[in-house]
Parts: structure tokens; C-alpha cells; sequence
């Protein structure tokens, strides 16, 4: 099998490309890639979704290309957008052309301040088209909405997942690209404040990276998904005060923790239904957040 992975050297696609089998390339810009490790066999060319140009035929077209973390893409706005607009349409013509299953990595995002929890992949989302955020969560909706629209006009066999707070070994902790699991673990292992952005009782759901891939696998391999959309997360609810005492308790830090002024338009609550996938795809997690935290604490402990 031939894989082409946009965006396979950052931390979802790194440890996708691990667990596949095959002749891979991946193409990515680097730019927000700080733990550079792919096997020795995948070619890596560094170039951006947007403007990769190629004549191979490839199996498998994956687009996991993105700059999710908030802090980040509120920097990079533009960039942004054009990974989830240009990059996409660029993408599926590959895909198109080669007659390729069409992979693409949404997010939990599109759904906005969801007014369901947990959320089903039926809900539409309640998104503020111009604000902060919208740069990601707008164009993220724009790609579901064009990778669709390939599916019913050139019959594409598309697949659309929307990963929630997927953590693990790997996950930037430093600067506008610390993500929220990762940034506690560094500041607690760091004995440094742990940052809170609003008063902490925002909820989030967190999935192990192990419980991603298998996901994503079984939505690359299983006959029948053209044009489905699954939710690739959890429906456990973690405050995210909570998240940062069981960080603090894990790591035996001395932290104390500091509260930051709220994100704009910070969704308040977010959680998976997994219904569909449990019954399509017979999945669901395995690995507990304490336990998830512990291997990601391990990792980050030799390497701070």
C-alpha cells in the first residue's frame, strides 16, 4: 500500500506513520513539529499541503496538516485557514486523480460552543464565523464541506474524523504551541505555576494517542465508510481544574496553580458521543486518563 500523509511529522501523523505498514511519504513544513522521529524507511519532503505538487498514485491520501493549538493559530491566522482551504482542495485532487481513500483529520472544533453533550456527529455546531478562533474552526468546516462535496460530485471514497483533545508522548509543551495536557505536565514537572486560562471549570475530553490510531486505522481499512464522518474522542468530561491537581498529584510537583484571563470565545464544555463509532466501528478507548497521563509523564521525564 502507498500512503501519502500531509502533516505525518508532527504528533498525530508521527505516531500514525509508526503504526502503519508500507510505502509512506510524508509532507510536511515542520512548522510546528519540535519531536522529530519517523522511521528511517518514510521519504519526508518539507513542504506545505497548499502547494505540494506530485504525479505518483498513491492508495491512501491523509491530511492531518494543521496548527491546532489555540495560542498558535490565533498568531498564524492566515496560514491557518489556507492548510484547511487550499491545502484540502490541493489534497483531494491528489486523491481524486490517484482514486485514493480520502482520510481527513477535522476536529472537535467545528462543533463551536456545542449546546449538546455529549456531542453527535449530527449536531451542526455553533461557531462565531468572525472571531479569534474562527481561522481554525471555520476552515476546518469549509474542509469537511469540500471533501463532501467530492464525495457526491466525483463519487471520492472520503472518511472525516473529528479527534477531541487527543494527548500523549509527543504533544508540544513550549510556547504558543503548548497544548493543554502537555503544558501542565512541563510546568508541573518544572515546578512552575500551572497557567488556567478562565477559572478552570471549562470541561474537556481527553483520548490517548494509542486509542487515536487505533480509530483512524479502522477508518482507513474498513469497507463501506465512503463519505462518513465519526467523532474520535471521549465522552468523559474532565474539568480542567481537575486535570491540573491530577497532574500535580501524578507528578508529586509542588505547583501551585494561576489563573489566566479567559480565551475568547473558549468553548465551555466538550465531550464525544461515540455511539456511531462503537457500533460501525467497534471501537471506543481503552486507556483511562490517569493511566494516559502516566506514560505521557513518563515520556516527558527524560526529556525536560
Amino acid at each position: 500500500m502507498k500512503y501519502l500523509i500531509f502533516g505525518g511529522a508532527g504528533f498525530l501523523g508521527s505516531h500514525l506513520v509508526e503504526s502503519l505498514e508500507g510505502d509512506i511519504t510524508v509532507v510536511d513544513d515542520l512548522s510546528t513539529v519540535k519531536y522529530l522521529e519517523l522511521p528511517p524507511n518514510v521519504k519526508l519532503i518539507k513542504d506545505r499541503v497548499e502547494t505540494f505538487k506530485t504525479n505518483e498514485k498513491f492508495d491512501f491520501v491523509i491530511h492531518l496538516a494543521a496548527r491546532p493549538s489555540p495560542e498558535d493559530y490565533m498568531q498564524h491566522p492566515v496560514e491557518t485557514a489556507l492548510s484547511n482551504s487550499l491545502g484540502t482542495y490541493n489534497a483531494l485532487e491528489i486523491a481524486r486523480k490517484s482514486d485514493a481513500i480520502f482520510l481527513y483529520s477535522s476536529s472537535s472544533e467545528i462543533y463551536g460552543h456545542a449546546e449538546i453533550i455529549p456531542t453527535p456527529e449530527d449536531y451542526w455546531g455553533k461557531v462565531n464565523p468572525i472571531g479569534v478562533r474562527s481561522c481554525y474552526d471555520e476552515s476546518k468546516r469549509f474542509s469537511e464541506s469540500l471533501i463532501m462535496s467530492y464525495f457526491r460530485e466525483y463519487g471520492l471514497d472520503v472518511r472525516i474524523q473529528r479527534p477531541f483533545n487527543v494527548y500523549g508522548p509527543r504533544l508540544r509543551e513550549d510556547g504558543s504551541y503548548g497544548r493543554v495536557v502537555s503544558r501542565f505536565i512541563y510546568q508541573a514537572l518544572k515546578g512552575e505555576d500551572i497557567t488556567i486560562f478562565g477559572d478552570g471549570n471549562q470541561t474537556r475530553a481527553f483520548l490517548y494517542v494509542s486509542d487515536w490510531i487505533e480509530a483512524t486505522k479502522k477508518m482507513l481499512f474498513t469497507q463501506g465508510l465512503k463519505g462518513e464522518v465519526f467523532n474520535v474522542g471521549s465522552d468523559k468530561e474532565v474539568k480542567i481544574i481537575d486535570l491540573a491537581k491530577m497532574i500535580i498529584r501524578l507528578t508529586n510537583s509542588n505547583s501551585k496553580i494561576k489563573f489566566l484571563p479567559p480565551r475568547a470565545d473558549d468553548p465551555p464544555r466538550r465531550a464525544a458521543d461515540i455511539t456511531k463509532a462503537k457500533k460501525i466501528l467497534g471501537w471506543e478507548p481503552k486507556v483511562d486518563l490517569e493511566e494516559g497521563l502516566k506514560r505521557t509523564i513518563e515520556w516527558f521525564k527524560v526529556r525536560i
